[in-house]
């Protein structure tokens, strides 16, 4: 069984406490197959699929040969609505399209969990014991995350919504808010550091037990 010691700092980046957390919570292992096909899934459900041109079905124009095949000494040709002549189809045009993907369930929470696995594996996650805000205070959550030592793009975390804490983190490049049971491999492996307030870190650890909980007895019947 392998443990690993996760520090629990306040607001001003000096360690309270520590917590430790069992690997096999978050299935003992970071199953890369997994995260990678998790994270291709994420991509591509972020494509519009919006983009089209018009085919030579599309334009508009006469369906008759400009003039006649042979006899003319002339090259070949078609119809006005031909690609090689100007205001005609496109050759291969572009329609729209779906490029969504998905997962089952099991596999989706498989992939979180192996994402934030190897994030504590190489210590890019950061608990904090609370981050209230009486108010939206921008420059107060720069202090916090200079005092916790993020100086890159990082996903909050967190047990419950705060509108004070979002509008306090929209306006800062690449840090995002968003409730622990939201969390999903994409959004972990898209951002160098993950802060935890201390409810969701246990949010995270205690779901994973009652999992394990449920899975080692089966209700009968």
């Amino acid at each position: 069984m392998l443990m690993i010691t996760v520090a629990i700092h306040n607001r001003d980046g000096e360690q309270i406490e520590s917590l430790n957390v069992d690997e096999a919570m978050l299935g003992g292992h970071v199953r890369y197959a997994l995260l990678k096909q998790a994270i291709v899934m994420y991509h591509a459900n972020k494509r519009v699929g919006t983009a089209a041109t018009k085919s030579r079905s599309m334009v508009e124009g006469s369906t008759r040969k400009i003039y006649r095949q042979k006899g003319t000494g002339n090259a070949r040709m078609g119809t006005v609505r031909m690609n090689i002549r100007r205001g005609g189809g496109v050759a291969f045009a572009k329609l729209p399209r779906d490029f969504g993907k998905d997962m089952p369930k099991k596999q989706k929470r498989l992939a979180r969990d192996s994402a934030i696995l190897a994030k504590l594996q190489v210590g890019n996650v950061v608990v904090v014991d609370e981050l209230k805000f009486e108010q939206p205070k921008t420059k107060d959550f720069v202090k916090i995350l200079g005092n916790l030592k993020i100086d890159r793009s990082c996903l909050v975390a967190v047990s419950e919504p705060d509108q004070n804490l979002y509008k306090s983190a929209r306006n800062i490049p690449k840090v995002a808010v968003m409730k622990v049971a939201d969390l999903n491999a994409g959004d972990i492996c898209n951002t160098q550091k993950m802060l935890f307030t201390k409810d969701a870190f246990l949010a995270v650890i205690d779901r994973k037990k009652d999992e394990k909980s449920r899975n080692n007895h089966p209700a009968i019947g």
